[in-house]
């Protein structure tokens, strides 16, 4: 979460074309379709990276299992 923070930092500082910047803009048009759409595929994306670290690191680390 906070390297996509980051990049809508980034991406705004140095008007870089990306969803941060897409993100930005689209709060300074009040355009509330568009805030939705990338809030809900930035969380999608977190919760999707979060779940490929875990069982990365339970197929990783022996110690570590699930049941």
């Amino acid at each position: 979460p906070v390297l996509i923070g980051g990049s809508v930092i980034l991406e705004t500082i140095f008007a870089l074309p990306g969803i941060g910047l897409k993100l930005i803009q689209a709060l300074n048009q009040r355009d509330y379709p568009s805030i939705s759409g990338i809030n809900v595929f930035m969380a999608s994306f977190v919760l999707i990276i979060n779940l490929v670290v875990d069982l990365t690191y339970a197929y990783l680390d022996p110690r570590v299992r699930y049941q």
